[in-house]
């Protein structure tokens, strides 16, 4: 019977896309384990293995679902991509209400009785991708009418990115370029896209100038509206004010006493000065402690998952897995390079977590879950392909 089992949910698919997994897990661990001195410190009198052993729990649970949502033929996940969206409308609208407020953002809900906290927004990431990936595949015959193909699937695309917005600007930002592109994978028109596409870009791009020229005092009650014009003029400007530059000045200098070669696994200084060096910043934390070429490895590890997925792309005989495989890498890896630019100052600061790598809790089991039908779609593809 465990024989049975095992055969079900061991390991199958894309060999290198699994290794690429292992790999960023146990580099997170490291990672946690040598960034969370300076946290552990502060909240349990310098116990840095409690969050270590925290850290192990949560990514062998989300390894473990990582395996059974695989060993699940991407298929039957169809008829619930529909519920799963709605569930998460639900869920976003009780977070703008009633979830908790970190840093003048609503992001985390709690749920009632066990006490545990999770961020919707990445539940609502999966949800919509699998609602894109279902709607693409089963209206290729009408996706190039506006009425009839675009604009039913357009209206949730941006239901889901406004709900998210006011607290997660960046994650809203990230969907909605997922989004476009999962569209333009599925052949939907690059004229509508751009119809939408541009004029929310034109948008963004004006309130920007808007937010630039408009004085703190008129942006009260805004909700983080303050907070954004802050990270865009520090980013744009620079800032004289230390205390307002202190997390990039001090994630610069992580990466630039890191050399080459870094200062080896649990060497970093920054770590005991920079916010958030567990999550936020915890690129900046990799880079001093592995240097440049362990910087780029780990960008490298991305990249070479991101290229495994556009192979399930050619291979794949059905339009909706390969739809939900591109999907969901894009949307994962786009959200790494975005930390990592974060982390060397091209972009502002957003808050964007580093996928396996930073600590985290629900949202490594969120993660897992996706990475589970990324790789449910690989395993799928080459039994397919072998019974051909």
């Amino acid at each position: 019977m465990l024989l049975f089992a095992w055969s079900r949910i061991k390991p199958s698919g894309d060999r290198i896309m699994w290794l690429v997994i292992i790999m960023l897990m146990v580099l997170g661990l490291l990672s946690v384990y040598s960034s969370t001195s300076a946290l552990a410190y502060k909240r349990h009198g310098g116990s840095p293995e409690l969050f270590l052993f925290n850290q192990m729990i949560f990514l062998g649970a989300g390894f473990l679902l990582m395996l059974l949502v695989h060993s699940i033929h991407y298929k039957y996940f169809i008829k619930f991509s529909k519920p799963i969206l709605y569930l998460s409308y639900i869920l976003l609208f009780l977070t703008m209400f009633f979830g908790s407020n970190t840093n003048e953002a609503q992001r985390w809900l709690r749920v009632p009785i066990i006490g545990i906290k999770f961020q919707p927004s990445d539940f609502a990431k999966v949800a919509l991708v699998l609602f894109l990936a279902r709607e693409l595949a089963f209206r290729q015959d009408d996706i190039k009418d506006f009425k009839k193909g675009f604009l039913p699937i357009i209206i949730h695309v941006g239901l889901t990115c406004l709900l998210i917005a006011p607290s997660n600007l960046s994650t809203s930002l990230v969907i909605l370029s997922t989004s476009m592109v999962i569209m333009f994978i599925g052949r939907v028109s690059v004229k509508h896209i751009f119809y939408v596409g541009g004029p929310i870009f034109a948008v963004i791009a004006l309130l920007v100038l808007l937010l630039i020229n408009t004085p703190d005092k008129h942006l009260s009650g805004l909700g983080r509206v303050k907070t954004w014009k802050h990270r865009i003029e520090n980013f744009s400007n620079g800032s004289d004010n230390r205390d307002v530059t202190f997390q990039n000045d001090h994630a610069k200098m992580a990466i630039a006493t890191g050399g080459l070669i870094g200062k080896g696994p649990g060497g970093s200084i920054e770590r005991n000065s920079l916010p958030h060096a567990y999550s936020d910043f915890i690129y900046a934390i990799f880079a001093e402690e592995y240097g440049l070429f362990g910087a780029l490895g780990l960008m490298s590890l991305y990249l070479l998952f991101m290229y495994r997925a556009f192979r399930i792309l050619l291979k794949s005989p059905k339009a909706f897995g390969a739809l939900l495989a591109i999907g969901l890498s894009f949307a994962f890896i786009m959200q790494a390079l975005i930390h990592m630019a974060i982390s060397v100052n091209i972009v502002p600061n957003t808050g964007l977590t580093l996928p396996f790598i930073s600590m985290g809790g629900t949202s490594i089991l969120m993660t897992s879950i996706a990475f589970g039908l990324i790789m449910s779609v690989s395993r799928y593809v080459e039994t397919e392909d072998s019974n051909d």
